[in-house]
């Protein structure tokens, strides 16, 4: 068990950390740049689901991105564009932005054990111009995402592997976990007919995605 000055069963200085782990993996360093490598580019191109992690004065925020692949556009070696989606409009990665513009991206592509990952900066965007590239069966994004590329490397496939993820014969029967309707039901059954909105969401979704 690491120990340190304050506590042996927790670490609370760097220099217990790292006795803990060791030294860092030589390829772990080498493999970060501080731009969209030719090598990197065809994992942006070829993802249909991105997370987005920003961080705010009223919290932080891990949000799911997903479309058709390739729908975060490779600008140039240094700058993403990321469109919004239509969502529930709680906007709290756009509320953090505005706040505080770092951002995270972890890129996963199905059936590809390597992950991207992609720091930097960002901004919300409204040309229309810009809009307008992303239009999707007659529907813009409110904004789109300009993100400043400030470091970009790959995650190894271990923890997909470990999870099982695009492993079909461990993937859940939806019926294994309750549903949204059922979760709203439990939280506040006085405001919200849980079976109601069970039955409605399908065709909500579908004419709600763009």
């Amino acid at each position: 068990m690491a120990q340190n000055d304050d506590n042996q069963d927790y670490i609370s200085t760097i220099q217990a950390l790292e006795s803990l782990y060791g030294q860092v993996a030589t390829p772990s360093i080498l493999k970060e740049v501080d731009h969209i490598h030719p090598v990197y580019r065809p994992f942006i191109e070829a993802a249909s689901f991105v997370i987005l992690a920003s961080s705010g004065p009223e919290g932080l925020d891990a949000s799911p991105r997903g479309d058709a692949p390739g729908f975060v556009h490779v600008h140039d070696s240094k700058t993403l564009y990321l469109p919004d989606r239509r969502g529930n409009n709680r906007l709290d990665t756009l509320r953090n932005i505005l706040q505080d513009p770092q951002v995270a991206l972890l890129f996963l592509i199905p059936g590809i054990g390597e992950t991207l990952r992609i720091n930097g900066t960002a901004r919300i965007a409204v040309d229309p111009a810009l809009l307008a590239r992303f239009e999707v069966n007659g529907q813009r994004p409110r904004t789109v995402l300009e993100v400043t590329v400030s470091s970009v490397y790959f995650q190894c496939s271990r923890a997909v592997i470990r999870a099982g993820l695009w492993d079909a014969s461990k993937h859940l029967a939806r019926s294994a976990l309750p549903t949204p309707g059922a979760i709203l039901k439990s939280l506040c059954p006085e405001k919200v007919d849980g079976d109601a909105y069970d039955q409605a969401l399908p065709q909500r979704i579908a004419s709600t995605l763009y």
